[in-house]
């Protein structure tokens, strides 16, 4: 397969992301090959820099940069030879088969639904993240900012979403779905959230087991948090947050150091047509590194046509 890489993204563009390339490399097979996409005088004078012969990757000129405070459509629009751009029209006419990238993450998923567009049924695409638990495993807490105003039906779909992604990617049986609320009882919350729940309590579509407490986010009572993007995002960047505090300090754990970005690299987008992953924008090489291999398990895990597949289930069952 092809695994395309925004070069210019990120707040170490371009050297953090060829280095993480380049690092990529070594643990990809033969059969594989990364796609550079970008400026490509400066490509390839850091792979001259590094030693690195031109010929392991595949470069695509693509010199235009989408800065983060661009509107992205307008960006995508106004910047056809930005590496984004140029990105979104490999993986739409199958040149690649998967995209990376740790740049403007609103350009990244404007240009999803307009270049592979949103699967049949998905109402809006979702961003998860990995939560670490204390015995060792991950869970998936979705929705980390894409759809900071979630209505009921769309975080009844995370629930679909998150449940494929821990099943496929994670390889959980029967992943546990959970909504994050302010306390266990069916009637507790904002009005959302009590609608959601209604709508999950008796869900077919994936095994849901109440709401979850933001104090057991870290146990094992649950596979897939489940909640609007607003909340996600708040609890994603605390728990972010809280791990720099802790390194600062020289506190030293196997279990915090799972949480450190650098261990997962990126996160799909889920409920679109293909295969695309989002970085952080502080991603450093091994960072860069972790999202390409991303890239590669879940485009071999087949995401994308089993959500295809869940849909068409789940509007079945809703006839």
């Amino acid at each position: 397969m092809k695994i395309g890489l925004d070069v210019l993204g990120g707040d170490f563009a371009p050297k953090a992301t060829i280095h993480g390339a380049i690092l990529a490399h070594k643990d990809l097979p033969s059969t594989d090959q990364i796609v550079l996409i970008g400026d490509k005088e400066d490509i390839l004078a850091f792979l001259k820099e590094e030693n690195v012969r031109p010929g392991m990757f595949e470069i695509v000129d693509a010199p235009d940069l989408i800065e983060m405070d661009e509107h992205p459509t307008k960006a995508l629009v106004n910047k056809p030879n930005s590496s984004i751009s140029v990105g979104f029209r490999m993986l739409k006419h199958k040149e690649i088969q998967a995209f990376a990238g740790a740049g403007s993450s609103g350009a990244m998923m404007v240009g999803s639904i307009y270049s592979v567009n949103t699967i049949q049924g998905i109402i809006r695409p979702s961003t998860p993240a990995y939560i670490p638990k204390e015995n060792g495993g991950s869970s998936v807490l979705i929705d980390v900012g894409t759809n900071p105003d979630a209505k009921p039906d769309v975080m009844y779909q995370f629930g679909i979403l998150g449940s494929l992604f821990a099943e496929h990617v994670f390889h959980v049986k029967n992943p546990r779905v959970g909504l994050l609320n302010i306390g266990a009882e069916e009637k507790k919350g904002s009005l959302t959230a009590q609608s959601a729940f209604q709508l999950m309590k008796d869900s077919k579509d994936f095994h849901f087991v109440g709401n979850v407490e933001g104090r057991e986010l870290f146990r094992d009572n649950v596979d897939v948090i489940v909640c609007d993007g607003f909340v996600g995002n708040i609890v994603l960047k605390q728990v972010e947050a809280m791990y720099r505090v802790l390194a600062k300090r020289g506190i030293k754990d196997t279990y915090l150091d799972r949480f450190n970005y650098e261990t997962y690299g990126g996160t799909p987008i889920l409920g679109i047509n293909s295969t695309v992953i989002v970085g952080h924008g502080i991603s450093n090489a091994n960072a860069i590194r972790k999202m390409i291999l991303m890239a590669k398990e879940v485009h071999e895990a087949k995401l994308a046509q089993k959500i295809k597949h869940a849909l068409e289930q789940y509007s079945l069952n809703n006839i």
